[in-house]
């Protein structure tokens, strides 16, 4: 099966069809991070429209895709942005594959979104905003074969099982989404504040995006670290015994602001999106996760939340390598940043002291629209 992906655009495709037409081409690519360097079909519309103020056609040649990607400390990194400086490699996108495994886990389905994407005879459609490694696409797509989904992310992604009715795009979201004005059912976004430079100004796009009742949901992590109590770990205390995985979260926090974007999304999303006149049946949810299986057998929901803590523990260690080319681009001194990543890997594998985790989710209908 093809991967297909779309990039830089002109005029608004048409998302009513699930199909590629004559109005694609394809070319063999072999993706400089395909693990196994296998050629990848990718279908490219003649024209495309564009979120950027001058747009231009191009097409994604084997050239084009390379540039896509720049090395940083041993990593790959996207070549468009300077915002969002985590890695875009083989590595980093299975990261993001078992992270969501561990976000289904955690969250289970949207409620709304089988009444909204139910096969009525009419198109839908869903979108993906930052989609990352793909999966939250691929599972929606395979879920709801009638559906058409689409991704968009810095860098092209080479999944080969994504199925007929999922699209890929690259693009920067930052630059505006005039162009899927009132196409999509489902808008989801999840863990890319760390890109956004105006988070509010994105949920108000978003809601010109979504169709009349269509949902809307937004999960983002504050980026603290709670103590066995669920109580915020205060990183400035004097005491040597604070976690290196908060000081770390501290680090990253500092980083992100200094390159200018919304890390504080997740604690402003329930205003931003309960006060936007254009929702209705607004829902806020706290979403508690275990950094490590360390809770005892006997405990309430005990097998549930070590199963979420080991898919959690496993994300972190990726998360440190990951990490690092963030904090060393920001000035960050190579042998803090090392030390503190050894210390913050011995506490996943000790599991001392016991952490959690918390991210914030909401999620939304469309007002029917005039």
């Amino acid at each position: 099966m093809s991967s297909t992906v779309t990039a830089a655009r002109e005029d608004s495709p048409d998302y009513s069809s699930e199909e590629p037409t004559s109005e694609y081409t394809s070319f063999q690519s072999t993706s400089p991070t395909s693990s196994d360097a296998r050629g990848v079909d990718y279908y490219i519309p003649a024209s495309l429209p564009s979120a950027s103020p001058a747009p231009s056609v191009i097409s994604l040649s084997e050239s084009l895709y390379q540039s896509s990607f720049r090395q940083a400390y041993d990593r790959l990194v996207n070549n468009y942005s300077d915002l969002y400086h985590l890695p875009a490699d083989d590595e980093e996108i299975e990261r993001l594959d078992m992270q969501h495994l561990l976000f289904t886990s955690a969250m289970g389905p949207l409620p709304p979104m089988a009444e909204v994407l139910a096969d009525d005879g009419s198109p839908k459609a869903a979108l993906d905003l930052g989609c990352g490694s793909g999966s939250w696409l691929y599972d929606v797509a395979n879920e709801y074969p009638h559906c058409l989904t689409v991704g968009v992310d810095l860098v092209p992604v080479t999944r080969l099982d994504l199925p007929r009715n999922a699209r890929m795009e690259v693009d920067d979201i930052n630059l505006g989404l005039e162009h899927f004005y009132d196409q999509f059912d489902v808008v989801h976004a999840r863990l890319i504040s760390l890109g956004i430079k105006d988070y509010a100004g994105l949920i108000d796009q978003v809601s010109r995006v979504v169709r009349s009742r269509g949902v809307i949901a937004f999960t983002e992590s504050n980026y603290l670290v709670y103590d066995a109590n669920k109580q915020v770990m205060d990183v400035t205390s004097p005491d040597q015994t604070v976690s290196a995985i908060a000081v770390l979260y501290h680090h990253i926090v500092r980083s992100v602001r200094k390159r200018g974007a919304n890390i504080d999304a997740a604690s402003l999303l329930h205003r931003w999106i309960g006060q936007h006149n254009a929702y209705e049946d607004v829902v806020y949810r706290d979403i508690w996760l275990p950094t490590s299986p360390f809770l005892p057998p006997d405990a309430e929901d005990a097998h549930r939340l070590n199963f979420i803590g080991e898919l959690l523990r496993q994300d972190l260690r990726s998360f440190l390598k990951s990490v690092r080319v963030l904090l060393l681009s920001s000035g960050m001194p190579e042998f803090e940043v090392d030390e503190l990543r050894g210390r913050a890997w011995k506490e996943l594998e000790t599991m001392q002291p016991p952490m959690w985790a918390k991210v914030q989710s909401v999620y939304a209908r469309r007002k029917p629209k005039q």
